[in-house]
């Protein structure tokens, strides 16, 4: 009886979640359009509008009866110092996992994505970031677009394996993130990320339950470093990171 109440389940667990990020972006949409013209005099990033777009994605997060996310790690002392933030890539859920972290970052998104409607005007009046892969003219002036907002004071948060990876294991890491952030002169932030593949699975939008977590690690100095050195240097402490989340994850299974 319970096994054939599953997919009934797993229905309305999928409707209710997107219902309820659909709900949240229609209703903070004016407000957030709205700041980015009455605000552009003192607020050129539209730092507050980003923060109330990515409120959208916690309280989805939490309203979500089948997921249990969570946050560790030392948050930055001060929100406007600006780093390029760095994190491994396991599911869309990713995106609704960091925006439970409570300081605005500027997204590194595929501009496709910027096309979709209503998401991608918040994403745009947000001062998200898109680039077109495969593309070197679109990656250049995406990175230019990134050193505005870390000039701005703030972060931007970039996914350095470039797309979701298909299995457990982390792709390589391309260098765009860390170049970034030594010809800025800002710090790299990395974060693991543990336990979303299961939340929104490859390809497929339903919503599964899931158990997850990212944890803040400590920044990395970019100040006279290499820039390939520096790159597996901060994916050897993702992947350390997740192995030690996905253990104690298991173990508290």
């Amino acid at each position: 009886m319970l096994a054939a109440l599953t997919p009934v389940r797993n229905v309305i667990a999928t409707v209710w979640t997107w219902f309820v990020l659909a709900t949240l972006l229609v209703l903070f949409f004016p407000a957030i359009m709205a700041w980015r013209i009455v605000g552009w005099p003192f607020d050129r990033m539209n730092y507050l509008g980003g923060r109330l777009f990515r409120l959208a994605g916690a309280f989805t997060a939490r309203l979500t009866p089948r997921w249990h996310f969570t946050v560790r790690g030392t948050l930055p002392a001060d929100p406007r110092h600006p780093y390029v933030v760095v994190a491994n890539h396991e599911s869309f859920a990713d995106m609704l996992l960091l925006c439970l972290l409570p300081w605005e970052m500027k997204w590194l998104s595929k501009l496709e994505i910027m096309w979709v409607p209503l998401l991608g005007w918040l994403m745009w009046a947000a001062r998200d970031v898109g680039v077109k892969r495969g593309r070197a003219a679109s990656a250049r002036l995406a990175m230019a677009a990134c050193r505005e907002r870390l000039a701005g004071r703030v972060s931007v948060i970039i996914f350095p394996e470039g797309t979701r990876s298909p299995t457990d294991q982390l792709l390589p890491f391309k260098d765009g993130a860390f170049r970034l952030a030594i010809e800025a002169g800002v710090p790299i932030l990395p974060l693991a990320i543990y336990g979303t593949r299961n939340a929104i699975a490859r390809h497929d939008w339903r919503i599964h339950p899931a158990t997850a977590v990212v944890e803040i690690l400590e920044p990395e100095p970019t100040t006279g470093v290499d820039q390939h050195e520096l790159k597996q240097r901060v994916r050897s402490r993702i992947e350390a990171a997740r192995e030690r989340l996905r253990q104690e994850t298991m173990s508290n299974d």
